[in-house]
């Protein structure tokens, strides 16, 4: 059995709740999420989707209280014809789960089915990933604002009405423009008893009508006057934003088959989806490579074919020169993530192992490569190894099969215990 819940969240409809139930069975829903993502049926492509989630309902119970076996109860029930007080009733024979035949494939397991939108996936996804060493290098330019709240005024918008605060005014006024009239009214109650005692008609008459009126003028004080509604006072605050920066380096050779350049589309996919839904100010240059280097829109790097040979330095140059053009070190936060599958030309290694420990890592605050083949490392991989002997923000790993793309991306980006 598959329950299904197809509720619409309407507009601020049950969205409490809803909250509610994701941090509750937030454990459960991450795993389903990861299971969604490593399904065959689902791509890379289709993680900024949302998508439909099912966890075992089992996990969805909540504990309650309820009679045990046995035992005498007390409980009221309907009139019948049967039965008078005082009657003892026989307890009911227990009865057997019914079917019509046994079954020899274990337990079943009922599931829970509910819709995740986008937004909600990708906070379950990418939950446990950040920008590694990410430094507070300069503060940009101050283009983003949050509002603060700043006390209470007496003129607003109905929706910035403070409830309490306005019903607290409404009481303290009440309060000092009644207790004076009260007192008033006691002394006069006072007085009214003594001139019904000595028989002061007049007098009574006049203490009665003042009374009157005095009462009437405590009934019309109202209970709340636009005098005592107060509204929430927010104040437009510059935010400081981290300026940052993330270079997507992949090779479009010959050498790197369709099957390679799919797998490297799909982690740079991954990545362009992370940086985006975690960093809303942080830019993004796409520069891809066979013998010559470009810089490309975010569709022609991820959909354009390309052959050629490989000459991986043009890549790094290239970056290295739109680094020392566009992004001074001193203001930017820069990472960089690159995809090869290890093949380059001749003494290029080399070329590139120095342009990385000269030119491009005192620059950098991070730098991920991911090497994509089957085969045994090249020239390549032992001259990045050097690299990272030399850096600890430079990370490098392997990647063979679709599968690899995800546990490595994690360890990639994974958060770090300070």
């Amino acid at each position: 059995m598959r329950i299904v819940d197809r509720r619409l969240n309407g507009k601020n409809k049950s969205v409490v709740n809803r909250q509610k139930f994701l941090r509750r069975y937030k454990k459960q829903i991450k795993r389903a999420v990861a299971d969604a993502i490593s399904s065959k049926n689902r791509s890379i492509e289709d993680i900024d989707k949302g998508g439909e989630i099912s966890i075992p309902a089992d996990d969805t119970a909540e504990p309650v209280f309820h009679h045990g076996q046995g035992g005498v109860n007390d409980m009221v029930n309907p009139g019948n014809k049967k039965f008078i007080p005082g009657d003892k009733i026989k307890r009911p024979q227990s009865q057997q789960g019914g079917g019509s035949s046994a079954s020899n494939k274990g337990e079943g397991m009922d599931d829970f089915v509910f819709q995740l939108n986008k937004e909600e996936f990708l906070n379950f996804f990418f939950e446990d990933l950040e920008l590694p060493n990410l430094v507070k290098t300069k503060l940009a330019s101050l283009d983003e604002f949050t509002f603060t709240h700043a006390g209470y005024t007496t003129s607003g918008i109905p929706p910035n009405i403070n409830i309490l605060r306005s019903t607290k005014g409404a009481l303290s006024r009440r309060i000092a423009l009644r207790n004076p009239l009260k007192k008033q009214v006691a002394a006069l109650e006072e007085q009214l008893i003594q001139a019904r005692e000595n028989q002061q008609h007049e007098v009574v008459q006049e203490l009665e009508e003042e009374i009157r009126r005095l009462k009437k003028r405590i009934a019309a004080i109202p209970f709340i006057d636009d005098f005592d509604l107060r509204y929430n006072s927010f104040i437009r605050e510059p935010k400081p934003v981290t300026q940052a920066v993330m270079f997507c380096i992949m090779d479009v050779s010959g050498s790197m088959d369709r099957q390679r350049k799919d797998m490297a589309k799909r982690f740079f996919m991954l990545l362009y989806l992370f940086l985006t839904k975690t960093y809303k100010k942080i830019e993004v240059i796409f520069i891809s490579h066979h013998t010559r280097a470009k810089e490309v829109d975010e569709e022609e790097f991820f959909y354009s074919q390309e052959t050629g040979g490989t000459i991986v330095s043009t890549a790094l140059e290239l970056m290295r020169d739109i680094v020392n053009e566009r992004f001074p070190e001193n203001d930017w936060n820069i990472y960089a993530a690159q995809a090869s599958d290890g093949d380059d030309w001749d003494i290029d290694p080399k070329k590139c192992r120095d342009i990385m420990m000269r030119d491009i890592m005192p620059k950098v605050q991070y730098f991920a490569y991911i090497e994509i083949t089957k085969d045994p490392p090249q020239s390549l991989w032992y001259e990045y190894k050097q690299v990272e002997e030399a850096f600890n923000f430079f990370a490098m790993k392997k990647i063979q099969e679709v599968s690899d793309i995800y546990p490595v991306f994690r360890e990639l980006f994974k958060k770090q215990n300070i």
